[in-house]
């Protein structure tokens, strides 16, 4: 049954109860749960979407300044949820799915990078108004998208060796550039009033700007259709090879705080900061190593798993880990060491099994978890920054262009993706269907008195 039937009978049930005779004790009647938005033949609720702003203003405390009006923000935030659900929906229809054994070990790497247990965790969530069904709910949707994402990139993206080298000739002594932008969308076969309005709205965002009515981030958080809005517009630290070619071309000439733009891009027009700048030989031509030892247990049945918890109880009452390894793992490997595997590049023994490790503080023994060989418990003993070897360099620099490349391809999927969706927005009294026609026009913040020039 679909979320969409499942609500519309929980609706018929509410007023069914509501016509029929009731005891003196339900009298005080509970509101039902309202639809905010249907997507295809999925729902939002108003719950979901409660949630996630009060994940917001938690995010800004002390900052509420910085954030939209009320109901842009409600909009700004609901695009977010439209977004992941149609991923989720996407992803189901090609077999795509997180299994609750996985699902297990992310939230205990959760309560481990909280330095909380699964009880404390439990109970920072129902202070915080949430449930750890919630918590899974959308753990396992950030892991489907993540896994979608991961799906669309193979065989589209390539990286070719002359780009590499080319990379790799260019960055001696180069620099890493900390960016933000902010995205004003045009939708796909957009008319020539769109592109007009677009350019307005930008171009007022930029002039407020000039006269410091406003910062970089505040009007990113408040005016930009990007998905990382909420973010500040941040981009983070990038090199050359992972920004698109217009950008390049121009950050290479800015001063840190500039603001250049607005810029034509696939996407729309977007304005773009330069926050700060460093030299790329402070983190480049280097990688994170891990210091680390484990014991296996082969299999991916409950046994396997209950017995690692069993051995996790008995190092947390003071069992030596090594010796336990000794005893117990079934890598043949590692068994007659203690479990000790050395010093390793932190996907060395595969993605999972890095981030494991990497989400640990050094004496730490995480949860149990599943990888292909099996399941597993980890202590991580340290880390360490060490040379990169040249295979190693080369592979980091092709990463790089290969994630610039997939998110250029990736925002146009989702924006493709968003504009063949029906989407039905039932905030307040202006509840309008958006089918394939205006993609963009939920993200688009109204204009407000105080506020520059929009055109939407």
């Amino acid at each position: 049954m679909t979320r969409l039937a499942a609500c519309l009978l929980a609706a018929v049930a509410g007023f069914a109860a509501l016509a029929g005779p009731k005891p003196a004790a339900a009298q005080q009647l509970q509101p039902l749960d309202r639809i905010v938005a249907v997507v295809d033949e999925d729902v939002i609720l108003r719950s979901e979407l409660d949630r996630a702003l009060n994940n917001i203003d938690r995010q800004y405390a002390g900052r509420s300044e910085q954030l939209p009006p009320r109901d842009i923000l409600e909009r700004q935030v609901l695009e977010r949820l439209v977004l992941q659900r149609l991923q989720v929906a996407r992803a189901s229809t090609m077999g795509i799915t997180v299994g609750d054994s996985e699902l297990d070990s992310a939230i205990g790497g959760i309560a481990q990078q909280n330095r909380m247990t699964l009880d404390q965790l439990a109970a920072q969530l129902a202070h915080d108004g949430m449930t750890v069904s919630d918590l899974r709910a959308s753990v396992r949707d950030e892991i489907t998208s993540q896994r979608l994402r991961q799906t669309f990139a193979q065989g589209r993206i390539s990286v070719s060796e002359g780009e590499v080298d080319a990379s790799l000739s260019s960055q001696a002594g180069s620099t890493q550039y900390h960016l933000a932008h902010i995205l004003v969308g045009v939708p796909d076969g957009a008319t020539a009033d769109q592109i007009a309005a677009a350019q307005k709205k930008v171009q007022g965002i930029k002039d407020s700007l000039d006269r410091h009515e406003i910062d970089f981030a505040a009007a990113a958080v408040r005016y930009s259709d990007s998905p990382n809005a909420l973010d500040g517009g941040d981009l983070g630290w990038r090199s050359l090879d992972e920004v698109p070619p217009s950008f390049g071309q121009v950050i290479t000439g800015m001063q840190a705080g500039q603001v250049v733009g607005p810029i034509r891009g696939p996407s729309g027009f977007q304005l773009l900061e330069l926050v700060e700048t460093r030299a790329a030989d402070a983190t480049t031509g280097t990688v994170t190593e891990l210091k680390a030892r484990h014991i296996l247990v082969k299999g991916d049945d409950a046994a396997a798993k209950a017995k690692l918890e069993t051995l996790r109880a008995r190092i947390a009452g003071g069992a030596d880990f090594a010796t336990v390894a000794r005893e117990n793992s079934e890598d043949p490997a590692t068994k007659i060491s203690g479990g000790e595997l050395g010093w390793f590049a932190r996907d060395a023994h595969g993605v999972d099994f890095g981030a494991q490790v990497a989400a640990l503080q050094d004496g730490q023994v995480s949860q149990p978890f599943k990888t292909e060989a099996g399941w597993h418990i980890v202590e991580r003993e340290g880390s360490r920054q060490a040379p990169a070897k040249d295979d190693t360099r080369r592979q980091q620099v092709r990463e790089a262009i290969g994630q610039r490349k997939l998110e250029e391809q990736w925002d146009r999927f989702l924006r493709e993706m968003r504009g063949e969706a029906y989407v039905d927005i039932r905030l307040g009294d202006d509840a309008a269907a958006t089918p394939a026609a205006a993609p963009a026009a939920l993200a688009a913040p109204a204009p407000q008195p105080a506020a520059p020039a929009s055109g939407s």
